[in-house]
């Protein structure tokens, strides 16, 4: 149903920002295929990663209010992404119960992912946050029918360390310790995991177990 008001689709390449912090809002986006971060930057090298961002997630919606996008969005590799003029939204969403549910289910899948991810940076163990990192990876693209067992890390080692505050090591470090447990195997950007309760009881989601 969203599909009427697309004003069109987009092709990224990987690096290529789709549309950067402080431009005027116009377009809540939504991503088809890739994979894309989200970073804001005070200067050039003072930039926080905010989030990771899979395909039938939307972007932007916080910037409703803003007027202006609040942070940066960067394809992470090739990617595609529907935009969806905000007016239009409005327009339909008046006239289009289905519309407006819709909107309302992706948003509010989006603010549970959210509030799992508030929750992670509580969490002062490394192991947990990396753990806690990957299971809701995992179970993001399982909700879109995609493997959660077997996935892609398109994003760096750097990016991850940032967005979990760590440093880039630590992040190498714990995929090796966990890899060393046999919780994980990781080659390269593919990564697999073989045993997801004992992922998850890192990540507090069961009794800790040894």
């Amino acid at each position: 149903m969203l599909e009427r008001v697309i004003k069109h689709r987009r092709l990224l390449e990987r690096g290529e920002d789709l549309f950067r912090q402080g431009e005027r809002f116009r377009y809540v986006y939504a991503i088809k295929s890739g994979s894309l971060k989200t970073y804001t930057a005070a200067n050039q090298k003072t930039v926080q990663v905010t989030g990771f961002h899979l395909p039938g997630e939307l972007l932007a919606l916080d910037a409703v209010g803003a007027g202006a996008y609040l942070y940066s969005a960067r394809a992470l590799q090739t990617a595609s992404v529907c935009e969806f003029p905000f007016d239009r939204l409005e327009e339909l969403g008046a006239l289009a119960r289905g519309i407006q549910r819709q909107l309302l289910r992706i948003m509010g899948g989006q603010i549970q992912h959210e509030l799992s991810m508030h929750m992670l940076h509580c969490k002062t163990d490394a192991p947990a946050r990396v753990a806690t990192f990957l299971v809701n990876l995992s179970m993001r693209l399982a909700e879109r029918g995609l493997s959660r067992a077997q996935f892609r890390l398109s994003m760096s080692r750097e990016d991850i360390g940032n967005y979990l505050g760590l440093a880039k090591e630590t992040v190498i470090r714990v995929l090796a310790e966990f890899e060393h447990r046999r919780l994980i195997s990781v080659s390269g950007k593919s990564l697999r995991i073989h045993d997801v309760y004992r992922l998850e009881s890192l990540a507090g989601l069961h009794a800790a177990i040894t």
